[in-house]
């Protein structure tokens, strides 16, 4: 390919990697052709590029024109002058929304809903910058300049406003950090399952019940009554009150 220009030649090379990665991280993906031509996702990330390159050229009005054809089409929302680094995954891409000085690094998935967005009318940096190896879940926002350190987790919708180490993961609204892996690898873990993350909320309710039952245990002589919100078999069941 020594005749194509060597801009051409680097999108190839990185174009053929997202695919590479995709098939590695979707197991609903089928062929390689199958994800060059029918996952939006990927077609943001490689409009992404063209606009990006245009916008630190200083062709600001062509890149915002580019990237706002790709929103169109795919449904999601890139600044140009946001920075993305190599094998991002856009998984489903309906409702991603990056702002301008957002930072993203090499082989984080990005799941449908997510919002990488800014807490601040001034200029500079505002949005999030995202480590490597990354995933955040559907329908999670990540507000500020905060940064979310390598290989975290950020679960389905869950709200982040402040800084996380790497290796968390984080739950809830605002985000809480429920866990960290304690071992770092180069090799990207794309896991976004979520069901085994513990609800700090519901963690946190469920003493507090405990502790009532037994003060009232002990006041009275007997538990408490009925009608009382208790997980059962993980799932929170209630009693109707009658009045």
């Amino acid at each position: 390919m020594s005749f194509l220009p060597q801009g051409l030649v680097s999108f190839i090379a990185q174009a053929k990697e997202d695919v590479a990665s995709v098939l590695e991280r979707d197991p609903a993906a089928r062929s390689a052709l199958e994800v060059a031509l029918l996952y939006p996702g990927v077609h943001a990330v490689w409009a992404h590029r063209v606009s990006n390159s245009l916008w630190n050229a200083g062709a600001y009005l062509p890149a915002r024109s580019v990237s706002q054809a790709a929103r169109a089409m795919t449904g999601v929302e890139i600044h140009p002058a946001a920075t993305i680094g190599p094998r991002v995954f856009i998984d489903h891409g309906a409702g991603v929304v990056i702002g301008e000085t957002s930072i993203i690094g090499a082989d984080v998935t990005i799941y449908h809903g997510v919002t990488l967005g800014g807490t601040s009318l001034n200029h500079g940096k505002r949005h999030p910058t995202v480590g490597d190896r990354v995933t955040i879940g559907a329908g999670a926002k990540i507000l500020g300049d905060i940064e979310v350190g390598s290989d975290s987790r950020i679960g389905a919708n869950a709200v982040l406003v402040r800084s996380v180490d790497p290796d968390s993961v984080v739950v809830g609204v605002p985000g809480q950090v429920v866990a960290r892996a304690g071992v770092h690898t180069d090799r990207p873990r794309h896991d976004a399952q979520d069901r085994n993350a513990p609800d700090p909320v519901g963690s946190a309710v469920h003493a507090l019940l405990a502790r009532v039952e037994k003060l009232e245990t002990q006041v009275t002589g007997k538990a408490s009554p009925e009608g009382i919100y208790r997980p059962v078999d993980g799932v929170w069941e209630v009693t109707d009150f009658s009045i």
